[in-house]
């Protein structure tokens, strides 16, 4: 008997589990349980609402998320220099 493997046809995307990368829940998972602890304790909500941020900017859908949308802008109109370089044809 002969065994079949299922590949995904593009195998340099990133893993993904829900609408959030491996990398991304790993993240949220430890700001998730320090938000959780410093409300608990403390009753300071600020990282609870940034964690909430966080996990709104990072959501994937078609493998772009707000945040890569964000950081792209910021590159392109503020962080890098443009070079135009103007010729006569």
């Amino acid at each position: 008997m002969k065994k079949q493997y299922l590949y995904p046809q593009n195998m340099r995307t990133q893993t993904k589990l829900w609408l959030w990368s491996l990398k991304d829940i790993i993240i949220l998972g430890i700001a998730l349980t320090i938000s959780v602890v410093s409300w608990a304790k403390l009753g300071f909500i600020i990282p609870a609402a940034l964690t909430a941020v966080y996990a709104i900017l990072t959501m994937r859908m078609d493998e772009n998320s707000i945040l890569d949308y964000i950081k792209c802008a910021w590159r392109y109109l503020i962080s890098t220099q443009q070079y135009f370089e103007w010729r006569e044809s």
